[in-house]
């Protein structure tokens, strides 16, 4: 947890540093309490004493207890204030750090346990430490004085205190002993949790469709019954420190009033007064003691679940991204990309997904990929915007190595547009300017250009905002077709070197598929476009068809070509058209 502390600057320690005086000038008044109660105590036994004496022991006693209330005050302020600057500059930073991961890191977190991580755990740090700052110097500091104070006051009593506080101690080894292990366990399980919600309020749809509530509620009450049990045992756990330590201060209360009754009854009348007087004092400050020991406990029993929090923060924070920028900031715009004997294998897989894949794509050429499910396809053109770093080869764009270019350079060459389309809440002109493309601020005349080969201007023409319609976070407002379609516009208006369509058709029917393709070859005759599908529709006329098969270049050529020397891609095409409809 410590380390999470470099993100306090200056400011944030000076302003602790003057929280900890706060707290001593506090502890001081408290302390003071006692004393002006033990002369209060005399006073009123003393013969000869004057009201006035009394209100005025009672007057500092009044000033002390106000005192001790404003600076409780600023101290609150102080550790609320730092705790969240503090909270803020860690989400800051594991968000940051978080969008510098590649596909890898993601996918080791996971999604959900990442949020968990940006939300509940910086909350309970935040929390954790803004009883630490309030606390963890208070109760030591107050302790420690209260001892020194009553140190002479009797050993009878020095030896009830001690015993109380042993007491505490071992509550607190219980609490550590049994409680800490199901807090590590605790935010592993809310991790799950999210994971299932997440899950199912993503798949609803299929969820309804398919009768599957009951399946889903098992799994939900599944996790959240582990969730429970942890937390009930914790709870219980817990359960036992106030009532305990309402036990053991009552119990030392009654235990100096027994042994001072005992006393008393033992001694002389002048010593009688003083012991009193001592008692009075002692049972205020063992109190102190003991309220002490009590916050450094509430401590304790949070730092654990704090502590694995931090753990969890700094395993983020602490992961270096493997994918890395390289130096080149600009090129030319040759519009080449070319392949040199990739291979790929995901991480910790032992199998390639893709081998020894070797193409060229020039300026103005279409290249379209095409296969069986989990031949490769998608796997191939992620690796030209670096999602993943290809095993084996060389990626060249414009003659450069992809890891040569910084990110900024590389992804303002490309356009890309994903197999599920990708809205953001905003509306439709702010998804089509998305990101920096390094050209600045998007025209209208550009958006609308762009809608109008991506066939999305029709249905936008037709909103009352137009450009401006609300867009609901993930474009739930829309249909598959109209977000593909805002999709397709985002990456035509970009204007870039090269376009990747990874399966982005689909969603399309026939007929505006092949308005869209046509208007795109006007768009794309200075560009190098990639494209995935499945209809040999969408691909027979690409300059270059890449055959695949089990991650194997089975058939590179034009489409007449591969029908008669690819078998793979002749089943493909007869399994969709007709012999007449392919001209044989």
């Amino acid at each position: 947890m410590l380390k999470l502390f470099r993100y306090l600057k200056a400011k944030e320690w000076i302003f602790i540093a003057i929280s900890t005086a706060f707290i001593v000038f506090q502890v001081w008044l408290d302390l003071k309490l006692p004393d002006y109660m033990a002369k209060i105590t005399t006073l009123v036994q003393t013969e000869g004493s004057k009201m006035s004496e009394v209100w005025e022991a009672g007057g500092y006693m009044l000033a002390c207890a106000l005192g001790s209330l404003l600076t409780s005050i600023v101290i609150s302020f102080i550790a609320s204030r730092v705790s969240a600057v503090l909270s803020y500059r860690m989400r800051e930073a594991i968000y940051n750090k978080v969008e510098s991961f590649s596909m890898e890191e993601i996918k080791n977190f996971s999604t959900s346990s990442l949020i968990t991580r940006t939300t509940n755990d910086v909350s309970q740090v935040q929390f954790t430490l803004t009883l630490s700052l309030q606390l963890l110097v208070k109760a030591p500091v107050m302790a420690i004085w209260a001892i020194c104070k009553i140190s002479n006051k009797g050993w009878q009593w020095s030896v009830a205190t001690a015993c109380a506080v042993a007491i505490l101690i071992v509550m607190l080894a219980v609490v550590i002993i049994f409680a800490i292990p199901r807090f590590k366990k605790i935010q592993k399980l809310t991790d799950n949790l999210n994971s299932v919600t997440r899950e199912n309020l993503d798949g609803l749809r299929v969820v309804r469709a398919y009768n599957a509530e009951k399946y889903q509620e098992k799994k939900f009450d599944k996790a959240n019954d582990e969730l429970t049990r942890n937390h009930l045992f914790t709870g219980r756990v817990m359960a036992i420190m106030n009532p305990g330590m309402t036990l053991i201060s009552s119990g030392l209360t009654l235990a100096i009033y027994w042994i001072g009754a005992y006393l008393i009854n033992n001694s002389s009348y002048p010593a009688n007064l003083q012991l009193f007087s001592d008692m009075v004092v002692y049972i205020s400050y063992a109190m102190q003691i003991v309220m002490s020991f009590m916050l450094l406990i509430m401590i304790f029993m949070m730092l654990p679940r704090a502590s694995v929090s931090a753990k969890r923060i700094n395993e983020v924070l602490d992961t270096e991204p493997k994918i890395l920028d390289g130096t080149l900031n600009s090129s030319s715009n040759e519009g080449t990309v070319v392949f040199n004997n990739v291979s790929f294998k995901y991480p910790d897989a032992q199998e390639y997904v893709v081998r020894n894949v070797s193409f060229t794509a020039n300026k103005g050429e279409t290249i379209a990929f095409i296969g069986s499910t989990g031949s490769g396809k998608s796997t191939i053109i992620n690796l030209i915007p670096r999602f993943y770093d290809v095993t084996d080869g060389e990626i060249l764009i414009d003659g450069v190595n992809v890891k040569d270019y910084s990110q900024k350079e590389l992804h303002n060459k490309i356009g890309y547009v994903p197999q599920r389309a990708v809205l953001f809440a905003g509306t439709i002109k702010s998804n089509i300017d998305f990101g920096d493309s390094g050209k600045g601020e998007m025209s209208e005349e550009n958006m609308a250009n762009a809608a109008e080969i991506a066939q999305a201007k029709n249905f936008i023409d037709k909103l009352p905002e137009k450009f401006d319609a609300r867009v609901a976070q993930a474009g739930t407002n829309f249909s598959g077709g109209q977000k593909q379609r805002i999709a397709i516009t985002r990456a035509v208006a970009r204007n870039p070197e090269i376009f990747i369509f990874d399966d982005s058709f689909s969603a399309l029917d026939y007929k505006t598929d092949r308005k869209l393709r046509k208007e795109l070859k006007s768009k794309t005759a200075d560009a190098v476009t990639f494209i995935v599908a499945q209809r040999i529709g969408t691909i027979k006329d690409a300059d270059k068809i890449i055959v695949l098969e089990a991650g194997d270049v089975v058939g590179m050529g034009k489409h007449e070509e591969l029908l008669s020397s690819c078998e793979v891609y002749r089943e493909i095409a007869l399994s969709q058209l007709s012999k007449e409809e392919l001209g044989q």
